[in-house]
């Protein structure tokens, strides 16, 4: 009996210890891990450190956006002693609605989550106010935040983040991988009450990179001021500018307008500011695109600047529509005058010549129909149709600059052509991504030299008095631009309305462009928005402001040269004003500031009496002498007289009369 009740007992403790060993096997072999995790989430708690982003700045090291310490306030509603009376000590502090904070804290602890935002990235002064509570419940954590500290200023640029500080627009979004850095992770332990006694460090958090940008800050500041006046003044829709170094495709300024402030969350129906209307918001280029068609009659036909384009005197027929010129009455003149007076039927006849294949080439060349690659978002390739897709009236309008879209950064880089002497190089903004300076693109070769030279020549006549872009005129500096009146497409009539878009395409100096600037004004009213009127003068004051701030030597006498008194017709050699503007550029250059000027041994004054203006010029062009012509007829009366020494530099004033 004693036995048996002995061999139970065994069987009992045996059974047990196999059961208790099988639990303890269970726990520390097969659910080891399973329970470590539970254990750990009990007494442990996951910490990201976020990192702080990288600081943008401008190309003189300016910063433009950068991370700033901030704080943000979470609770655990589980730990919270009576929720109500916390939504209210909360949304009072934290100046939030008192039934949507309950709301969130009466969700969590029924939910059992034992964590919950109250606020992100709250005031100095709400910090302020919850530790002067000394409530246990609360929790603070250490943060940072995105700062523009010059609020509006390049928004359309720089972009903006989310509440999580992930780029969402501009170069913010663009380069968002480089500026995030890398989050850090810490583990906190915890009492019962979920409470903090120590803190571990796993990995520590690593600052994005810095990105310096192309933008000159000072540029950037005149750029949106003009172009916000300008817009304003006009009762414009919108309006943008760039200013590009045409040799490096550094972009010094790009503004857009409406802005808005990066600082500052979306706000309803603002949707118009965000825009960026340079690089993402095409339209129709009008006369400014004539630029295109006449480089490529220059590069595809045997037309010159004195070539004689036939105006039809103001009107022409096409299949199914009417072209009138502005200039009434423009009847035979040279292909340079087409482009001063921006004729619309000029430009047709030249388009006519260049052909359907060579006009497209050319335009696709120019970069347009395609983006041009800026490290922006959401940049447009503009439209333009391929060749067999053109209509019988196609050519013709391409011509003028309809029937195709582009952009204000796709102009930007067609002028850049030209003004760098027929090399295409690609606009950027990134001019180094941490320590390491990018190097710009190699340029492309679009039109041989010398068509760029006549191009630049022919558009220093625009501004020239009598053609229509006076406006862009600089005291000190030879421009060359083109204007642009495009009227606005209704889609609704599928007619053209009676808004426009005004334009501007212009470089300074001329005989070495430093600076291209673009200037578009969207929605414009009658001529006062037309390009010479609305958009040269934001041309004028960009440019005066960007040659002062590159340090650019002026290459003209500070008061306007007296080629504006250049006659209008040169005796019978029709002569217009644009030919004698296009023929001065090398007759008329200053010597380089610093340079002393000697009594030259050599030459001599020549005689130029009786001689018509077109042979004064010619001649002095040939013997290097610089001639400022004033009159018409033939030459009359010349100072210094003929046969007089020359000093490095003297002009020749020469009279001339019938």
């Amino acid at each position: 009996m004693i036995e048996r009740r002995l061999t139970i007992l065994a069987a009992l403790v045996l059974f047990w210890g196999a059961a208790i060993f099988a639990k303890i096997f269970s726990l520390q072999i097969l659910h080891h891990t399973a329970y470590l995790k539970m254990a750990r989430a009990r007494q442990e708690m996951d910490l990201e450190l976020p990192a702080p982003r990288g600081t943008i700045f401008d190309r003189h090291g300016q910063p433009l956006a950068m991370s700033v310490p901030t704080e943000s306030v979470y609770i655990n509603p589980l730990k919270v002693p009576d929720l109500d009376v916390a939504s209210q000590i909360l949304a009072l502090a934290l100046h939030l609605d008192r039934p949507e904070l309950y709301g969130k804290m009466k969700w969590a602890y029924d939910n059992h989550r034992g964590f919950l935002w109250v606020k992100r990235k709250i005031s100095f002064e709400e910090g302020q106010s919850l530790r002067n509570l000394r409530l246990e419940w609360i929790d603070i954590q250490s943060e940072s935040q995105r700062h523009y500290p010059n609020g509006t200023l390049a928004a359309h640029v720089l972009g903006s983040v989310d509440f999580a500080e992930k780029g969402n627009a501009g170069i913010e979004k663009a380069l968002d991988a480089d500026l995030r850095g890398q989050p850090g992770h810490a583990r906190l332990l915890t009492d019962v009450n979920r409470r903090g006694i120590e803190s571990q460090l796993d990995s520590e958090a690593r600052a994005g990179s810095p990105i310096t940008l192309t933008i000159d800050e000072r540029l950037q500041f005149v750029a949106e001021r003009e172009i916000a006046a300008a817009v304003e003044s006009h009762h414009a829709a919108s309006g943008s500018v760039v200013a590009m170094d045409p040799h490096t495709g550094d972009i010094l300024a790009l503004a857009s307008y409406p802005t808005y402030d990066p600082n500052l969350p979306p706000q309803p129906g603002e949707e118009v500011h965000r825009q960026n209307h340079a690089t993402s918001v095409p339209f129709e280029p009008g006369s400014v695109f004539k630029v295109m068609t006449l480089s490529a009659a220059l590069e595809t036909t045997n037309l010159t600047p004195e070539s004689l384009i036939n105006c039809h005197g103001g009107v022409l027929k096409l299949p199914g529509r009417v072209i009138h010129d502005s200039h009434t009455g423009l009847g035979i003149i040279p292909m340079a005058m087409v482009l001063a007076k921006s004729s619309n039927i000029g430009a047709i006849e030249v388009g006519m010549r260049v052909g359907q294949e060579n006009l497209y080439d050319y335009v696709r060349r120019f970069g347009f129909g395609q983006k041009t690659g800026i490290e922006l978002p959401a940049e447009s390739s503009g439209k333009l149709r391929r060749l067999p897709r053109w209509g019988k009236t196609s050519l013709a309008s391409i011509s003028m600059g309809q029937e195709v879209s582009v952009t204000t950064v796709q102009l930007a880089q067609a002028g850049s052509v030209i003004a760098s002497g027929g090399l295409l190089v690609r606009p950027r903004l990134i001019l180094k991504k941490g320590n390491q300076t990018r190097v710009p693109q190699t340029p492309v070769r679009i039109v041989k030299p010398e068509t760029a030279i006549t191009m630049r020549q022919m558009m220093e006549g625009v501004v020239l008095p009598g053609g229509t872009g006076t406006a862009a005129r600089l005291e000190g500096y030879s421009v060359g631009g083109k204007t642009g009146s495009a009227q606005i497409f209704d889609v609704a009539t599928r007619h053209y309305s009676h808004t426009y878009n005004g334009s501007f395409m212009g470089f300074a100096p001329l005989t070495n462009p430093a600076i291209v600037v673009v200037v578009t004004l969207n929605g414009t009213h009658g001529t006062a928005g037309f390009g010479g009127a609305a958009a040269a003068p934001v041309f004028h004051a960009i440019a005066t402001e960007a040659l002062r701030v590159i340090d650019v030597p002026k290459d003209l006498p500070d008061a306007p040269a007296p080629v504006a008194k250049a006659s209008k017709q040169a005796d019978n050699d029709d002569l217009s004003i644009a030919e004698v503007g296009s023929e001065l550029p090398n007759i008329l250059e200053d010597p380089e500031d610093g340079d002393d000027l000697e009594v030259a041994s050599g030459p001599k004054v020549p005689n130029f009496q009786g001689k018509t203006m077109r042979a004064v010029l010619a001649e002095a062009a040939a013997k290097g002498l610089k001639v400022v012509p004033d009159g018409s007829g033939v030459a009359r009366v010349q100072s210094p007289p003929p046969g007089s020494p020359l000093h490095e530099g003297e002009r020749i004033r020469v009279q001339f009369a019938r």
